[in-house]
């Protein structure tokens, strides 16, 4: 069967969904609207900034709507008076109630960063991380009234290499997801894909990242505290306390020797850093960030703050 253009309303907040946005611009589809969350004060000046995916619409001359709350009566009535035959979900941020999720004759489809149904929830890419995988992917599936718990249509795996940090795997995976929607909506609209249902019972979750995970243990096992660093970088920052201050940590490299010492002490310095004793070996940290400072290299952190020789981290 012949791919049917559809009429597309795309719904999208952040920066993972603008590779989505831009792929559908220039398919043949027919973006009706695009719907992001209202603009927010951002910055020093807490001026309004609009959203990128509101930024990314508005260079290709799409019409955008903002809603407080997407299930308001009004906000649903704005969208179904699109006409849509289709409507697209990406990182959008708030859950879509049940009568718009019925208003399309295609249903509504999401493009989701894990292999479902591994890591439902807000913060895919950093658990998967924070947990040491090696794999993780991209799911396009219907969408239901559940969280992530609609019928799978395509996946895509992607490794995880051991110094990507979330903002890096957060660009490959929306590079993906974007080619993945285009062959899923290609697929739907020649009727060449089935809907498989999700296997709950090997469900996981991945919750919102909290202010408890942003503070670093020293006790951890040094894999551990490096997967939750690059976890965290470059948003919102793994952290320790040095001087009784908050100390950024953004990048770090796992030793293989095992120091001496107790959790959380400056061992020595490297030609890239700092060396600091953990609960299961040593971890080099490569980049920090003091509070009011830049980012900086960790070697040159060392020359404005000196580090002596059994100097301690706390966390």
């Amino acid at each position: 069967m012949k791919n049917k253009a559809l009429k597309i309303v795309f719904m999208g907040t952040s920066q993972f969904a603008v590779p989505s946005l831009e792929t559908l611009a220039g398919s043949p589809h027919q973006l009706m609207g695009v719907v992001s969350q209202p603009d927010r004060p951002r910055g020093r000046g807490r001026r309004l900034q609009p959203t990128p995916v509101k930024e990314a619409a508005l260079r290709y001359g799409i019409p955008v709507l903002q809603f407080e709350r997407i299930r308001d009566e009004q906000a649903v009535q704005g969208v179904k008076e699109l006409v849509p035959d289709l409507i697209v979900v990406v990182s959008y941020g708030q859950i879509l109630p049940a009568d718009l999720l019925q208003a399309p004759p295609w249903g509504c489809i999401n493009v989701h960063a894990s292999l479902l149904p591994d890591y439902r929830g807000a913060a895919p890419i950093q658990r998967a991380i924070m947990d040491g995988r090696t794999i993780t992917g991209v799911t396009t599936m219907l969408m239901d009234v559940g969280m992530d718990t609609g019928d799978i249509l395509l996946r895509e795996e992607v490794p995880i290499s051991d110094e990507i940090d979330h903002g890096g795997l957060e660009t490959r995976l929306a590079e993906v997801g974007a080619k993945l929607l285009l062959k899923t909506v290609a697929g739907l609209s020649a009727g060449s894909i089935r809907p498989v249902p999700q296997e709950h019972d090997k469900a996981t979750y991945a919750a919102m990242i909290s202010r408890e995970d942003e503070l670093i243990s020293w006790t951890w096992p040094a894999r551990e505290i490096h997967n939750r660093i690059r976890a965290l970088s470059p948003f919102p920052g793994a952290y320790t306390i040095f001087q009784g201050e908050r100390l950024k940590l953004y990048r770090s490299r796992v030793l293989e020797e095992s120091g001496q010492g107790q959790e959380g002490i400056f061992l020595f310095a490297t030609s890239d850093g700092l060396v600091v004793q953990t609960g299961q070996g040593a971890l080099e940290i490569l980049e920090v960030q003091k509070a009011g400072k830049k980012r900086m290299p960790a070697r040159e952190f060392i020359k404005g703050y000196p580090l002596v020789q059994g100097s301690r981290l706390s966390g």
